[in-house]
């Protein structure tokens, strides 16, 4: 049976309707511009404007992974966390707050010092053999994302027989891994621009709905992606109305959280749909 709540910080966050993660990089390098914050005024008052516009959950992240980005140490990346973080929950003590960190000592960090409740982990366990066990033992959430190789070599690993079924089947090993280890709160992300061309990006959102079958609610990261950009030939600053057409997508292949930019665009988007999902049970419904 799907399941369609989250145990975060002792609290269930409820996925029946699909819900908002707008993304914060506290990074000097992340491909979309726009979307890199420092610790100070201008991150709180992002942080602020996404809650108004309606997230659920803010994803904090301080290791760029775009391709080939350059490598920090872990040190650096806790350094980029905390100070950003830190600054983040005094003024908003009830956020619910995602870490993007493929690293388990930065996510013990992050959990224990912070109270941060979700694990974003772009390895999907491979790029830290201690991430699993690190956060059964931390009882956080943990959202598994599907990749190959590192953020530097990614996109030199797109060589797929069946790029839908493999990805299916790696998340299924790796839930069952965490299942032994106590993990229950498990969401999966396709891993849309990782370790995937184009047109491979494309193949896994048409055949979204696949996805359903792993029984845990399923995150779509799509916003100014490369799919958009080189299909479009545009650049992440005027991906907007590509993203907003893609999140449709991804919502009626049964994403239950959009990760995303641009916050107010993809609320309206989740209403929309909705509307029009729902519009069969309404026969009197006045347009």
């Amino acid at each position: 049976m799907f399941k369609h709540q989250i145990k975060i910080n002792g609290k269930l966050l409820d996925l029946s309707s699909p819900v908002v993660m707008g993304i914060v990089n506290l990074t000097p390098d992340s491909f979309f511009a726009e979307s890199r914050y420092h610790a100070g005024r201008g991150l709180l008052h992002t942080v602020e404007n996404m809650l108004a516009d309606g997230a659920e959950i803010i994803d904090f992240g301080g290791y760029s992974t775009r391709p080939q980005a350059e490598d920090i140490s872990p040190d650096m990346e806790i350094k980029r966390l905390s100070e950003g973080i830190e600054a983040v929950v005094k003024r908003f003590p009830d956020l619910i707050m995602s870490v993007d960190t493929f690293r388990a000592n930065v996510a013990q960090h992050v959990v224990t010092n912070y109270g941060v409740g979700i694990i974003n982990d772009i390895g999907g366990g491979t790029l830290d053999r201690l991430m699993f066990e690190t956060v059964a033992g931390l009882d956080a959430a943990y959202i598994l994302m599907h990749t190959r190789g590192t953020p530097q070599n990614m996109q030199q690993n797109t060589d797929y027989t069946d790029v839908v079924s493999e990805v299916i089947a790696f998340l299924q090993k790796q839930i069952a891994r965490l299942r032994l280890l106590g993990v229950n709160d498990i969401i999966v992300d396709p891993g849309f621009g990782f370790a995937k061309t184009t047109l491979q990006n494309f193949e896994l959102l048409n055949k979204l709905s696949y996805f359903s079958e792993l029984g845990v609610p399923l995150l779509a990261g799509l916003s100014r992606k490369s799919m958009i950009c080189k299909t479009l030939n545009i650049k992440p600053e005027d991906a907007l109305n590509g993203t907003t057409a893609l999140n449709m997508l991804a919502l009626a292949g049964g994403a239950s959280i959009l990760r995303v930019h641009d916050v107010k665009q993809a609320k309206e988007a989740i209403q929309l749909f909705q509307t029009y999902k729902h519009a069969g049970n309404e026969p009197d419904m006045v347009l």
